[in-house]
Protein backbone atom coordinates (compact mmCIF):
# COMPACT_ATOMS: atom_id res chain seq x y z
CA UNK A 1 0.00 0.00 0.00
CA UNK A 2 3.09 2.20 -0.08
CA UNK A 3 2.17 3.23 -3.62
CA UNK A 4 -0.91 5.06 -2.23
CA UNK A 5 1.42 7.14 -0.04
CA UNK A 6 3.59 7.82 -3.10
CA UNK A 7 0.51 8.91 -5.08
CA UNK A 8 -0.47 11.38 -2.35
CA UNK A 9 3.07 12.80 -2.09
CA UNK A 10 3.37 13.08 -5.89
CA UNK A 11 0.04 14.91 -6.18
CA UNK A 12 1.06 17.33 -3.40
CA UNK A 13 4.45 17.90 -5.06
CA UNK A 14 2.70 18.73 -8.34
CA UNK A 15 0.59 21.41 -6.59
CA UNK A 16 3.70 22.77 -4.89
CA UNK A 17 5.59 22.91 -8.22
CA UNK A 18 2.68 24.82 -9.79
CA UNK A 19 2.98 27.39 -7.00
CA UNK A 20 6.72 27.77 -7.63
CA UNK A 21 6.14 28.12 -11.40
CA UNK A 22 3.43 30.75 -10.84
CA UNK A 23 5.78 32.73 -8.58
CA UNK A 24 8.56 32.51 -11.16
CA UNK A 25 6.27 33.86 -13.91
CA UNK A 26 4.93 36.60 -11.61
CA UNK A 27 8.43 37.80 -10.68
CA UNK A 28 9.32 38.14 -14.38
CA UNK A 29 6.68 40.86 -14.78
CA UNK A 30 8.39 43.22 -12.29
CA UNK A 31 9.98 46.28 -13.88
CA UNK A 32 13.47 46.36 -12.37
CA UNK A 33 15.14 49.20 -14.28
CA UNK A 34 16.22 47.29 -17.34
CA UNK A 35 14.24 46.41 -20.44
CA UNK A 36 12.40 43.08 -20.24
CA UNK A 37 9.62 42.10 -22.67
CA UNK A 38 7.87 40.10 -19.91
CA UNK A 39 6.88 43.44 -18.31
CA UNK A 40 4.14 43.63 -20.95
CA UNK A 41 2.75 40.10 -20.38
CA UNK A 42 -0.05 41.40 -18.13
CA UNK A 43 -0.84 44.50 -20.24
CA UNK A 44 -4.12 43.91 -22.07
CA UNK A 45 -5.45 45.82 -25.08
CA UNK A 46 -8.67 45.37 -27.04
CA UNK A 47 -7.77 43.32 -30.12
CA UNK A 48 -10.87 43.20 -32.31
CA UNK A 49 -13.10 43.16 -29.23
CA UNK A 50 -11.07 40.68 -27.18
CA UNK A 51 -8.78 41.76 -24.34
CA UNK A 52 -5.42 40.35 -25.41
CA UNK A 53 -1.90 40.57 -23.90
CA UNK A 54 0.33 42.94 -25.91
CA UNK A 55 2.93 40.21 -26.73
CA UNK A 56 0.17 38.27 -28.54
CA UNK A 57 -0.62 41.16 -30.90
CA UNK A 58 2.85 42.53 -31.54
CA UNK A 59 6.51 41.69 -31.68
CA UNK A 60 8.11 42.84 -28.40
CA UNK A 61 11.91 43.18 -28.39
CA UNK A 62 14.63 44.89 -26.38
CA UNK A 63 17.15 46.52 -28.74
CA UNK A 64 19.16 47.72 -25.73
CA UNK A 65 19.08 47.55 -21.92
CA UNK A 66 16.83 50.60 -21.53
CA UNK A 67 14.41 50.27 -24.47
CA UNK A 68 11.42 48.08 -25.26
CA UNK A 69 10.35 48.09 -28.91
CA UNK A 70 6.80 47.03 -29.80
CA UNK A 71 5.95 46.39 -33.46
CA UNK A 72 2.22 45.62 -33.82
CA UNK A 73 1.29 43.22 -36.60
CA UNK A 74 -1.65 45.53 -37.39
CA UNK A 75 -0.68 49.24 -37.48
CA UNK A 76 -4.25 50.19 -36.44
CA UNK A 77 -3.48 48.70 -33.00
CA UNK A 78 -0.78 51.29 -32.15
CA UNK A 79 -3.10 53.75 -30.32
CA UNK A 80 -4.84 50.91 -28.44
CA UNK A 81 -1.53 49.40 -27.32
CA UNK A 82 -0.25 52.83 -26.24
CA UNK A 83 -3.41 53.42 -24.18
CA UNK A 84 -3.14 49.95 -22.61
CA UNK A 85 0.48 50.60 -21.56
CA UNK A 86 -0.46 53.95 -20.00
CA UNK A 87 -3.54 52.47 -18.27
CA UNK A 88 -1.49 49.54 -16.89
CA UNK A 89 0.48 52.04 -14.80
CA UNK A 90 3.75 50.11 -15.06
CA UNK A 91 5.94 53.20 -15.24
CA UNK A 92 6.50 53.20 -19.00
CA UNK A 93 5.72 56.10 -21.36
CA UNK A 94 5.07 54.87 -24.91
CA UNK A 95 6.13 56.90 -27.95
CA UNK A 96 5.18 55.90 -31.48
CA UNK A 97 6.43 56.88 -34.93
CA UNK A 98 3.47 55.42 -36.83
CA UNK A 99 5.23 52.09 -37.35
CA UNK A 100 6.28 50.99 -33.87
CA UNK A 101 6.07 51.94 -30.21
CA UNK A 102 9.21 52.65 -28.22
CA UNK A 103 9.22 52.62 -24.40
CA UNK A 104 12.27 53.86 -22.50
CA UNK A 105 12.63 52.11 -19.16
CA UNK A 106 13.41 54.70 -16.47
CA UNK A 107 15.83 53.99 -13.64
CA UNK A 108 14.21 52.89 -10.38
CA UNK A 109 14.15 55.15 -7.34
CA UNK A 110 15.32 53.74 -4.00
CA UNK A 111 11.72 53.92 -2.72
CA UNK A 112 10.39 51.97 -5.71
CA UNK A 113 13.14 49.36 -5.33
CA UNK A 114 12.11 48.81 -1.69
CA UNK A 115 8.44 48.52 -2.71
CA UNK A 116 9.33 45.92 -5.35
CA UNK A 117 11.36 43.90 -2.84
CA UNK A 118 8.41 43.96 -0.42
CA UNK A 119 6.09 42.88 -3.25
CA UNK A 120 8.46 40.02 -4.19
CA UNK A 121 8.68 38.85 -0.57
CA UNK A 122 4.88 38.96 -0.25
CA UNK A 123 4.50 36.92 -3.46
CA UNK A 124 7.07 34.44 -2.10
CA UNK A 125 5.19 34.19 1.20
CA UNK A 126 1.93 33.55 -0.68
CA UNK A 127 3.64 30.77 -2.65
CA UNK A 128 4.87 29.24 0.62
CA UNK A 129 1.30 29.33 1.98
CA UNK A 130 0.15 27.32 -1.05
CA UNK A 131 3.01 24.84 -0.45
CA UNK A 132 2.12 24.48 3.25
CA UNK A 133 -1.58 24.06 2.44
CA UNK A 134 -0.71 21.32 -0.07
CA UNK A 135 1.39 19.64 2.62
CA UNK A 136 -1.44 19.85 5.16
CA UNK A 137 -3.96 18.38 2.69
CA UNK A 138 -1.56 15.56 1.83
CA UNK A 139 -1.00 14.78 5.53
CA UNK A 140 -4.77 14.55 6.00
CA UNK A 141 -5.01 12.21 3.00
CA UNK A 142 -2.23 10.03 4.42
CA UNK A 143 -4.02 9.74 7.79
CA UNK A 144 -7.30 8.95 6.01
CA UNK A 145 -5.55 6.33 3.84
CA UNK A 146 -4.11 4.70 6.94
CA UNK A 147 -7.54 4.50 8.61
CA UNK A 148 -9.76 3.51 5.70
CA UNK A 149 -7.57 2.28 2.83
CA UNK A 150 -5.27 -0.09 4.67
CA UNK A 151 -2.07 1.99 4.52
CA UNK A 152 0.31 0.73 7.23
CA UNK A 153 1.61 3.00 9.98
CA UNK A 154 5.11 2.63 8.55
CA UNK A 155 3.77 3.53 5.10
CA UNK A 156 2.12 6.63 6.53
CA UNK A 157 5.32 7.60 8.38
CA UNK A 158 7.43 7.13 5.24
CA UNK A 159 4.88 9.18 3.27
CA UNK A 160 5.04 11.97 5.85
CA UNK A 161 8.84 11.92 5.78
CA UNK A 162 8.92 12.08 1.96
CA UNK A 163 6.29 14.84 2.00
CA UNK A 164 8.44 16.90 4.38
CA UNK A 165 11.46 16.52 2.07
CA UNK A 166 9.39 17.69 -0.92
CA UNK A 167 7.99 20.62 1.08
CA UNK A 168 11.47 21.72 2.22
CA UNK A 169 12.75 21.50 -1.37
CA UNK A 170 9.91 23.70 -2.72
CA UNK A 171 10.30 26.26 0.09
CA UNK A 172 14.04 26.50 -0.72
CA UNK A 173 13.19 27.05 -4.41
CA UNK A 174 10.79 29.86 -3.45
CA UNK A 175 13.38 31.48 -1.19
CA UNK A 176 15.98 31.27 -3.96
CA UNK A 177 13.61 32.89 -6.49
CA UNK A 178 12.76 35.76 -4.14
CA UNK A 179 16.43 36.24 -3.21
CA UNK A 180 17.50 36.32 -6.87
CA UNK A 181 14.76 38.83 -7.74
CA UNK A 182 15.72 41.01 -4.74
CA UNK A 183 19.36 41.07 -5.93
CA UNK A 184 18.14 41.89 -9.45
CA UNK A 185 16.04 44.76 -8.11
CA UNK A 186 18.95 46.17 -6.07
CA UNK A 187 21.36 46.03 -9.04
CA UNK A 188 21.71 49.55 -10.41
Amino acid sequence: MLTRANEIVTAADKKMQESVTFLEEDLKTYRVGKANPAILNNVLASYYGTMTPVPQMASVTTPDAKTILIQPWDKKMIPLIEKAIIDANIGLTPQNNGEQIRCTVPALTEEHRNELIKKAKTAGENAKIVVRNSRREALEQLKKAQKSEGLTEDGEAEGEEELQKVTDKRVKEIDALVEAKSKDILTV
